[in-house]
Parts: structure tokens; sequence; C-alpha cells
């Protein structure tokens, strides 16, 4: 499809910016006309495994935060040929978990994986849609290197990079295919 460039043009083209959501003063970055739109979503998907494999990542399972980490993620699992891990809230996996406990803005968030998703010495890819400021994402790492496994890298659609996210996962090989 071109170059990165012309493809991250591309995909800008099928995001929509929604002002002042959720709050005033924030310029919501609106995935749906990407994800309603067939082609495009498969040319990101295809683009992540991509990009998987030319770094070479090795990645032998991927994890993703609900929700929408769940839409990407599932589907570069498939493509890669490798399993799915749900992170989720607290409350929401039916079996034991582990839990790792993060600093919002105003408070506090948790994320929580069965204590059996991942192994040790494991290579997990984490996937989200986004990355803001890193913290959900450095929260799942957390998770991941708590449970004895190995962050082979995060992926993401989207960088918002003025809020400098990829700082907090400096540890680990960062990729985002659209920057603002």
């Amino acid at each position: 499809m071109g170059t990165a460039e012309s493809r991250e043009s591309v995909y800008k083209q099928h995001i929509r910016e929604i002002p002042n959501f959720p709050k005033p003063g924030i310029g919501f970055k609106d995935i749906g006309p990407l994800l309603g739109n067939g082609l495009i979503f498969a040319e990101v998907v295809d683009h992540m495994a991509r990009l998987c494999r030319e770094q070479d990542l090795r990645a032998e399972i991927v994890a993703c935060p609900e929700a929408r980490g769940f839409i990407f993620g599932s589907a570069l699992a498939y493509e890669l040929g490798i399993g799915f891990v749900p992170i989720r809230k607290p409350g929401k996996l039916p079996y034991k978990t582990s839990r790792v406990e993060y600093a919002l803005e105003y408070g506090k968030d948790t994320v929580e994986m069965h204590i059996d998703a991942v192994t040790p010495g494991q290579r997990v890819l984490l996937v989200d849609d986004l990355l803001a400021t890193g913290g959900t994402l450095g929260a799942c790492a957390d998770l991941i290197e708590k449970s004895g496994a190995v962050v082979a890298g995060c992926v993401f659609i989207v960088e918002l990079t003025f809020l400098h996210g990829r700082k907090r996962l400096s540890t680990y090989p960062t990729f985002s295919l659209i920057r603002y």
C-alpha cells in the first residue's frame, strides 16, 4: 500500500476527531470509521503483523486491555497464529486472577488477568488501540512481568506523541501506525 507515511495518511482519513469528548479540551480519536471499513481494518491488522515479523518480536501470545485493545489484539493474534489473553478491569474474569493497581491523573485503576494466562518466560505482545500517557499499557506490562513472562513489544494503532506515553514504555520495543 506504499510507504509508511502514505499508509499513515490513509489510516488518518478513517479516524474521526470528536472535540470536547469525554470532557472539555480533549480531542477524542474515534476509530469507529476505521473499524467500519473492512479493507482499511484488514490493512491495519496486516500492517501490525508485518511490523511484528519485521522487528522479529517473536511473540508467543498477544495480551490486550479491554475493550478496544481486544478488537485489534484478537485479530492480530489470529493473523500471527498465536493465542490471545484478555486483560480486564476487576471482577470481570471468572478464574483466579493476578492484578496490578496503577495511578491515574485523579485516582487509581486496576487491571487483572487469569493467573495461568501466560507462563514464565513466554514472550507476550501487548496491543492497544491508543497510546496516550502509557499508564494502562505500563500496568499491563507490569502484570505480564509479575507473572514471569516477558514483554516482547507494544503495538498501537494511534499514538498521541505530545503525551509522551512512549517514555513510560521505554524498556520495550514500541510501535504505532498513526501519530498525532
